[in-house]
């Protein structure tokens, strides 16, 4: 694994559970690409796909604006379920954007992606990682995670990742101690308060979320596993302001309980990263996972905006 990319690359790595031929077959299969590539809200059109040395794929990426992304991939190295090393953004009229680097291995049923896009200068690549941030790129990865979830188990997943400059030990405090926890994970604009309860396995916390204008949410989250500095994982059901069962005031039809697995990991000599899934629990009408589903952008926003205010709070400036 490579932990020190040098100052004109960006390195991607992910670790999906499923076997390497899966994950090779959902990169290169022009039907099943196109559920997973791009941003989210995006769609994708593929026109002509040759996987081999000297071929290309050509495909437009349609944004939910209306915008068309044309783009010519160039191949470089192909090597099944291995290695991957193609130009990307290239169009007709414009040369490639940057150099992908794409390795794939497994080890225990599981693949590791890993990606290094490499650019010409140092300022490029800052360059790159804010329009890629911008963009919500990086949760192009995360929707292959929930792909590949959906074809194996056909289990309804959201998935998104965040990777911090700091220890793992640090990251994981800052969601299970109630002083840190309550100063990032509300939505910009909104304040937490834990009404009860702890943070501790069998145990719960009944909070109150509120902008102090309009929006006055209730809560509870249950806590299930508490595995220092590895995993987390709890329930949350929307409440009434006396604990009992509620909805959201601006969700009419939602799932009463979901599910939230957090994993951590150590990344890098000094980073780690979070892996958070988020589904449904329990009885789901069809209606209410279809609403589910319907709101993963959103869903993206909402978590990237909190994961902003746990990097200030981690990493101040």
């Amino acid at each position: 694994m490579i932990n020190n990319p040098k100052p004109n690359e960006i390195y991607i790595c992910r670790t999906y559970d499923a076997p390497v031929e899966v994950v090779w077959d959902a990169w290169t299969d022009v039907d099943k690409i196109a559920q997973w590539w791009g941003p989210r809200g995006f769609t994708l059109t593929s026109h002509s796909k040759d996987l081999r040395p000297g071929g290309t794929w050509v495909y437009t990426m349609h944004g939910p604006d209306g915008t068309d992304y044309p783009n010519i991939t160039v191949y470089y190295e192909v090597e099944p379920c291995r290695k991957l090393v193609y130009d990307h953004g290239a169009t007709k009229e414009t040369s490639p954007l940057f150099r992908v680097n794409v390795l794939f291995s497994e080890q225990d049923g599981k693949t590791t992606m890993e990606m290094t896009m490499v650019l010409a200068t140092p300022e490029q690549a800052e360059a790159t990682r804010k329009m890629i941030k911008k963009m919500g790129g990086t949760a192009t990865w995360d929707r292959l995670a929930e792909f590949l979830e959906k074809e194996k188990a056909a289990r309804d997943l959201f998935v998104i990742n965040r990777s911090f400059n700091a220890p793992v030990e640090t990251v994981f405090e800052m969601w299970t101690q109630k002083e840190h926890f309550v100063k990032w994970l509300p939505p910009a604009g909104f304040e937490m308060e834990i009404l009860e309860g702890d943070i501790a396995v069998d145990s719960s916390i009944f909070f109150r979320t509120t902008d102090h204008k309009e929006t006055t949410l209730f809560a509870r989250m249950a806590y299930q596993t508490i595995d220092c500095p590895n995993r987390l994982v709890y329930t949350q059901s929307f409440c009434d302001s006396e604990g009992n069962p509620g909805h959201h005031p601006s969700l009419p039809i939602w799932p009463a309980t979901m599910l939230t697995t957090v994993c951590f990991a150590s990344e890098g000599p000094n980073g780690s990263r979070v892996t958070v899934n988020w589904e449904p629990y329990g009885e789901a009408s069809v209606a209410e996972v279809k609403a589910f589903l319907n709101l993963r952008p959103s869903m993206t926003q909402g978590w990237s905006g909190s994961f902003d205010k746990l990097e200030a709070l981690i990493v101040p400036e």
